[in-house]
């Protein structure tokens, strides 16, 4: 497994109920930026979005961010983008979430909507098929993910997911564990073996 230099973040645009959701996207920012990483993610600037990249930012950290031409005005402020280090526009979803892979060694899931599933989902899919082995991790704050991991048990079970050992998301509840977790499973020279997500750590 490569190094880890970047984590692309996936989370919602939105902030979601409450200041739980938001609180935890500026801790992961922060976290990213104190192991000198940089931060890939959607490029907005509200929401969780926002508060992972101002985490970073204010941490001193590196951020990417990359965003369709025609979510710039809905998700961003012209101004907060031009504070990243660098921004990158492209002319569609497809094409943001193929540079967002390319620019990044593992991959975060905080809680968000249906653009934030259909896109970690993607990219579980392409480990499935075997295109990558970087780590995946969803950030299951106060549970979030729980419906998520209770469907891939019920594929499985049902004989739908038949190369399970490609696809062992890291199942991480305390924000704090991500990074760690993430920098362990990159140095481990084990092979993956057929299981459920693995549940780095329960607070």
């Amino acid at each position: 497994m490569n190094m880890i230099r970047s984590i692309c973040v996936y989370c919602g645009s939105s902030s979601g109920r409450g200041d739980t959701y938001v609180e935890a996207g500026y801790s992961l920012g922060r976290a990213i930026a104190s192991a000198n990483l940089r931060l890939v993610y959607g490029g907005g600037t509200k929401g969780i979005m926002g508060a992972v990249a101002r985490g970073t930012m204010e941490g001193s950290g590196r951020v990417l961010g990359i965003i369709p031409r025609f979510l710039m005005n809905k998700e961003a402020t012209e101004a907060a983008l031009g504070k990243l280090d660098q921004l990158v526009v492209t002319e569609d979803m497809h094409e943001r979430k193929h540079k967002m892979f390319e620019e990044s060694d593992a991959f975060v899931a905080l809680p968000g909507g249906i653009g934030t599933l259909e896109e970690i989902v993607e990219i579980m899919t392409w480990a499935q098929l075997g295109r990558h082995r970087k780590p995946i991790v969803f950030a299951n704050v106060d549970g979030f993910w729980n419906p998520m991991l209770t469907l891939l048990d019920h594929m499985r079970d049902a004989g739908f997911v038949h190369t399970g050992h490609l696809v062992q998301p890291l199942v991480v509840d305390s924000i704090s564990a991500i990074i760690p977790a993430i920098l362990a499973d990159a140095a481990s020279s084990g092979t993956p073996t057929e299981g459920d997500p693995r549940v780095i750590d329960r607070m």
